[in-house]
């Protein structure tokens, strides 16, 4: 996997972000969702480092990259200090200006970059969401019984915990079982190493953290945003699931592109063949699309 790519632990304040880096041309940074790791983007960063300067990070608390220590409201987990790290990243090669892509929880922590680091994000790419207030102001017993991390997880310690770490295998065949994906997409390489990934307590409490963060913090950022009319200024493209949640439970609203455009001045996208991992269902088509909006 990742071939042509090098890898390398860049320090930032609070923690060690693990990153692949490959390819010429503008900047592209690549982030990952649940319960994946930067593994997810193993087919596409490698067509993309044909065009762009690629870097594929580990979220902070996820896989390779640092777990640093939080508190009662989950602030070292909130999208705010998951982006700042990116940022610094970025930064950390070079560039000040970049593009940017997130499929699921990383396509949170790319539309709070957006918000929180205009000057930084030059395009923006998110992936299978909708945002984090709008979602959570909107859950109901799909959202609950559809994608459970969000209030299982974020249930206080040590409950979630104890239940990853029992079971990681469980975890991880469910997601891709039940997440409307097509299993034989993942092989037994890439399911071990998203497995793995939840094998050690300390990831697996910070990952708790994350989904923790998002139902509290991470709302009343968002919820600031809209009372002060802060907008995604650059252009932005949604992508999601055509078989998933995103497709169905927004309809009266206009879908994921109404819902967006209430928060970016420039959007476009729609929905794409596959299941809640499309990148990974399909990345030839997933790489296209990417491609030809970063290109333009």
């Amino acid at each position: 996997m990742f071939s042509g790519f090098g890898a390398r632990t860049v320090q930032v304040e609070e923690t060690a972000i693990f990153v692949r880096v490959a390819g010429l041309g503008l900047p592209l940074l690549l982030l990952h969702g649940f319960p994946e790791t930067h593994v997810m983007w193993r087919d596409i960063a490698v067509a993309l480092a044909r065009h762009f300067s690629v870097v594929v990070a580990d979220l902070r608390g996820y896989s390779q990259s640092g777990c640093p220590g939080s508190d009662a409201d989950h602030t070292s987990y909130s999208k705010r200090a998951m982006a700042h790290d990116m940022v610094q990243v970025m930064n950390a090669f070079g560039f000040d200006r970049f593009m940017v892509a997130g499929h699921d929880r990383g396509g949170r922590v790319a539309y709070r970059m957006a918000l929180d680091h205009p000057g930084a994000v030059s395009k923006l790419a998110v992936l299978d969401i909708i945002p984090t207030a709008v979602a959570w102001d909107r859950a109901d017993a799909r959202l609950a019984l559809g994608f459970w991390p969000w209030s299982l997880l974020a249930q206080p310690e040590p409950l979630p915990e104890r239940l990853l770490a029992a079971a990681p295998d469980a975890v991880v065949d469910n997601a891709i079982a039940g997440w409307g994906s097509a299993p034989d997409a993942f092989s037994a390489e890439v399911r071990e190493a998203y497995i793995e990934a939840l094998r050690d307590p300390a990831h697996v409490h910070a990952i708790c953290e994350e989904y923790r963060a998002a139902a509290g913090i991470d709302r009343e950022h968002d919820a600031q945003d809209q009372a002060d009319g802060r907008r995604i200024k650059c252009p932005l493209l949604a992508l999601w699931s055509g078989e998933g949640g995103l497709e169905n439970w927004y309809a009266d609203e206009g879908g994921p592109l109404a819902i967006w455009r209430q928060w970016a001045d420039s959007v476009e996208g729609g929905p794409v063949k596959g299941g809640h991992f499309f990148p990974e269902e399909h990345p030839g088509e997933t790489a296209a699309a990417l491609s030809k909006f970063f290109a333009a």
